[in-house]
């Protein structure tokens, strides 16, 4: 008898005296139990329903905001680049600035679709869509600053590899060079990836259009997309195709902007931590900015079903992450000053918290180090005013990160007697505030005549487009359940 009480219990009697949670709940990504049909009147009806009275206030002061942008490009074009407030020592202003910060803005959409896409993380569907977008937009606005900062812009193309009658070959060793080619791939994949996701809800479109424009604007888009298996079999291979080639852009694109500044030997500049620094940087703005954007809309198209509490828990987290690892980088640049013994180092950070600019430093640490540790606690993550303050601090501290960098490196060197203080000019500002009513305009022209949502990707996260899905109350015994398209049933 004692030995039979010591001999072990089955498998199935352990199981089920036992019963060991098979699954963990998980919260769900569309709230309400919302059908297949909801999600695509919901999506569908923001682009073929009129356009909302505070749409049209929000595009003509865009667009009037868009204008000083063409102003300021004219002024400069038409007079010279002395217009800006580039004086020596200070030779890079805000033009380098803003080009950094509108490149770390375009990082989220990458970061969203496609790593995450890679990792089967499935609450990215609800805000994918709009991330690429601001991604597309802000490179555009990137774009500029370097464009118009070579002086004569009708010799950009010189920076492309094509030999021309002069035998003027571009330098392949200059950062600059490095960026052409870094931010050019960048935008084509990230508009490839843009666009590949769209082709099944722009078939939608089409098929629900009336109006005959709407029908050709769309079926042209859609480029013959018939929904058919054959069709989904390609798409899927291709959009996984277009999210491997885009993860190494996250890395590489925003390391390669950090070399603008770290292959020099400026102190302040020359540094190995640059790398990682910028990119953590660059996800931790891009974050800010899709939230900045998502939450008015989410309130404004009553979309809190579908982009629901736990989407924004998530991105906290994450902008919680590396808004920690930005703080840790700029710590270790002072440890490596002392650490390093160079007097020269040593007095650039002494000087960036103390000096002349100290005031835009202590914005820049509290806007993007002390503002998100907020996030630690669930009822500030859960208020979506306070959210949407807390990030719009950090799209504020990010840019003056990037102010701080460039100019207390420069209006200090080695010579004293050479010192300066970089004051911005009016065609800086006009440049800056224009580049943001550009990027709005072209936002909200997006979120008016294309679906802000994928339609297809977030009816594939709920529970009934899993093939062992069963309805409530419904037992696997003798049951076969009845699955509505999930990709395709746009109806």
């Amino acid at each position: 008898m004692d030995n039979a009480a010591n001999q072990p219990m089955p498998d199935k009697a352990v199981l089920a005296r036992v019963k060991p949670l098979t699954t963990l709940p998980r919260r769900p990504l569309v709230l309400n139990n919302r059908d297949f049909h909801w999600i695509t009147e919901k999506i569908c009806g923001i682009v073929e329903g009129p356009a909302p009275m505070w749409w049209w206030v929000c595009f003509v002061l865009s667009l009037f905001l868009a204008s000083f942008l063409g102003v300021g490009l004219f002024w400069l074009v038409s007079t010279g680049v002395g217009v800006w407030g580039l004086r020596s020592p200070v030779f890079w202003g805000w033009d380098i600035v803003n080009f950094v910060w509108w490149i770390g803005i375009g990082h989220a959409g990458t970061l969203i679709s496609a790593v995450l896409c890679l990792l089967r993380q499935k609450w990215r569907t609800a805000i994918n869509r709009s991330s690429e977008a601001m991604t597309i937009f802000a490179v555009m606005c990137a774009g500029i600053f370097p464009l118009f900062h070579v002086g004569r812009v009708w010799y950009a193309w010189w920076l492309f590899p094509i030999p021309n009658v002069n035998d003027i070959w571009p330098n392949f060793r200059s950062p600059l060079e490095w960026d052409v080619f870094a931010v050019s791939t960048y935008f084509t994949v990230s508009v490839l990836f843009w666009y590949m996701g769209m082709v099944p809800d722009l078939g939608a479109l089409r098929d629900r259009a009336i109006k005959p424009w709407r029908r050709f604007f769309y079926g042209t888009l859609a480029m013959g997309w018939r929904n058919s298996t054959r069709h989904w079999n390609n798409y899927e291979m291709a959009y996984l195709i277009l999210a491997g080639l885009s993860t190494p852009l996250v890395l590489s694109v925003h390391t390669i902007v950090s070399y603008d500044f770290a292959a020099s030997l400026l102190p302040g500049w020359h540094t190995t931590i640059f790398p990682p620094y910028f990119v953590a940087g660059a996800i931790f703005s891009g974050f800010a900015m899709v939230l900045t954007l998502v939450l008015p809309l989410r309130a404004m198209f009553k979309l809190h079903d579908l982009i629901t509490q736990y989407h924004i828990d998530c991105m906290c987290k994450i902008t919680l992450a590396t808004g920690s690892m930005v703080g840790y980088a700029y710590a270790m640049e002072f440890f490596i000053a002392w650490y390093g013994g160079n007097i020269y180092e040593v007095f650039t950070f002494i000087n960036r918290a103390f000096g002349q600019y100290g005031w835009a430093y202590w914005i820049m640490v509290t806007c993007n180090v002390v503002s998100p540790q907020l996030f630690w606690f669930r009822k500030i993550r859960e208020n979506t005013a306070l959210v949407f303050v807390i990030m719009l601090f950090v799209n504020v501290g990010m840019w003056f990160e990037r102010f701080v960098i460039t100019a207390t490196s420069l209006a200090n060197d080695f010579l004293p007697s050479s010192w300066g203080y970089y004051t911005p000019s009016t065609v800086d500002m006009f440049t800056f505030f224009g580049s943001m009513g550009f990027f709005c305009t072209l936002f909200l022209l997006f979120v008016r005549f294309f679906p802000m949502l994928p339609i297809a990707e977030v009816k594939h996260v709920k529970p009934e487009a899993d093939p062992h899905y069963h309805p409530e109350g419904e037992h696997d015994a003798g049951h076969e359940p009845v699955l509505a398209t999930v990709k395709g049933g746009q109806r």
